[in-house]
């Protein structure tokens, strides 16, 4: 196959949600079709509970939420689908931030009962941001919840998003009768018993038509006059507007009883872009260009417990990546060569010989890594939008076990690379503080020193209300360092951080220091 069939036979995309929409249910239900999976990890008996396939990390099956971005490819239709699931709760969405930026298009899901919720709005708002084409999937259909034109109302005031509905509800919750797909003509009945689709879907190309009366008898009439104010109301259905971010496609189902979900992702697979180009510092990189290049946004230590492995996932973006082939390192300005690449299916991996734009490709590292990172043939550039946020939230971390200090500072050290949190190290006294955007956050850091590196470790609270990377003036930097000794500190990689102790004190800052450059996010 050539480069360009490649490419265009490849869908990329993340799902993103608020916890508890059903995000990683769809994720499963999806790799079900695609026959990568053949049990769904919903599925509970008395004596056993298996945890969903893209949920690996230990603390996730405790907790029963998603805490880490994970990768899962499969074939469905001759198309190559590559997934990334994302943790879902707000304390984690930076690692969903940074995941976006290796996407090329969204699927939201929605719960039909509790319609947008905070988290999903800040989701959405960096997919705009970055014209990430979005698809919508309102979820739990055979539950009560709100009325579908008051949803889409919802999602076009709180998302910013203009809809266009491709399925459309009959009935809800105990009266769920099924789906009338408008994108296909195609009526899908719901059976409540068995909780399966009923037959085969029915086409249906005119809903006038009296058959439609046996199928739904009460519900028809109902159905053919809100099928009518849809048509109304929105727009024409374009696959180019929704390539090009201005229309959002919504479709309706329930993704724990297997129903809507094949033809969401048939009209995915028909629509969704391939593999888009990529800004860098200098140029833009298009998918098509023959020589290979890629950035790292997600470095994972611990895949497998047994055996201490640490992973980049690095996003391909153009040309072809070759197993045992030399790349340059742009950062550290090195050639490296991979022996053993893997290709993700949740935690299971396989070792590939070539991979193309819009795959992601595990590769081990030895601490060569850190997100963001680019690997080319040799050109030196440098992808940008794969940023860390500002953390709000500051605890030290102390050791508190004199026996393992060595593990302690080997399990901080990789935990930062991978982005779940950042480290700085106080001037005035060395010691050491984690920040983090979200408190569950030190939690899961707990958690995984003690099981993955054998290091206890424990916190004690530091006030601090901001922290900001700080760049500008040399002189005025110098006397800014010597004013603000006490709360000064060094990021990983030895960049000055102002740590704010209030807004006030923040605003005071950057009023005194007119030529200093306080910034919120890592990439300046």
């Amino acid at each position: 196959m050539s480069l360009k069939s490649e490419i265009e036979r490849r869908r990329t995309f993340a799902i993103i949600s608020h916890p508890d929409a059903g995000k990683t249910t769809l994720t499963e239900k999806l790799l079900l079709f695609g026959g990568a999976i053949h049990i769904a990890g919903a599925v509970k008996s008395n004596k056993i509970k298996k945890t969903a396939t893209s949920d690996f990390m230990e603390i996730e099956r405790q907790r029963g939420i998603s805490v880490a971005t994970s990768v899962m490819g499969f074939d469905y239709r001759d198309i190559k689908i590559n997934i990334l699931d994302t943790p879902g709760h707000k304390d984690f969405a930076e690692d969903t931030y940074r995941t976006l930026s290796a996407a090329d298009s969204v699927i939201v899901v929605i719960d039909v009962a509790k319609g947008v919720e905070e988290q999903t709005e800040k989701l959405v708002e960096v997919c705009r941001m970055r014209k990430i084409p979005i698809m919508v999937f309102i979820n739990k259909l055979d539950r009560e919840g709100k009325d579908a034109f008051e949803l889409l109302d919802e999602i076009e005031q709180k998302l910013h998003l203009k809809v266009r509905p491709l399925s459309w509800p009959i009935g809800m919750g105990y009266d769920f009768k099924g789906v009338y797909n408008l994108y296909e003509k195609k009526l899908f009945l719901y059976e409540g018993s068995d909780k399966q689709i009923r037959e085969e879907p029915k086409e249906i190309t005119d809903l006038d038509d009296n058959i439609l009366d046996e199928y739904l008898g009460d519900a028809t009439q109902e159905l053919r006059e809100e099928v009518e104010l849809v048509n109304t109301v929105y727009p024409e259905f374009d696959a180019e507007t929704y390539r090009n971010s201005e229309i959002s496609p919504v479709f309706f189902g329930s993704a724990l009883n297997n129903f809507g979900v094949k033809e969401l992702l048939d009209c995915f697979l028909d629509i969704a872009p391939s593999p888009l180009p990529r800004q860098t510092k200098t140029r833009e990189v298009s998918p098509y260009e023959e020589k290979f290049t890629g950035f790292v946004f997600k470095i994972h230590a611990n895949m497998d417990p047994n055996h201490r492995d640490r992973l980049a996932f690095v996003k391909i973006v153009s040309g072809i990546f070759k197993r045992n082939t030399n790349y340059l390192h742009t950062r550290l300005n090195k050639k490296l060569k991979f022996a053993a690449p893997t290709a993700f299916m949740a935690q299971k991996k396989s070792v590939i010989d070539e991979a193309y734009p819009g795959d992601i490709v595990g590769i081990h590292d030895t601490g060569n890594f850190k997100i963001g990172d680019s690997l080319t043939e040799g050109e030196q550039l440098e992808f940008v939008g794969i940023p860390s946020f500002a953390p709000e939230i500051f605890r030290y971390i102390e050791n508190a076990d004199p026996m393992k200090s060595k593990q302690l500072a080997k399990g901080v050290d990789q935990l930062m690379d991978e982005g779940v949190a950042q480290l700085f190290i106080r001037n005035h006294n060395g010691r050491k503080i984690i920040g983090t955007v979200g408190a569950l956050q030190f939690e899961v850091i707990e958690y995984r020193l003690k099981h993955e590196y054998g290091a206890s470790s424990r916190w004690s609270p530091v006030d601090f209300y901001k922290a900001c990377w700080i760049t500008g003036d040399e002189k005025q930097l110098e006397e800014f360092k010597k004013q603000k000794y006490r709360t000064m500190a060094k990021d990983k990689h030895g960049r000055d951080v102002y740590l704010a102790e209030t807004s006030y004190s923040l605003q005071m800052a950057q009023q005194n220091y007119p030529k200093l450059q306080f910034h919120f996010k890592s990439e300046f």
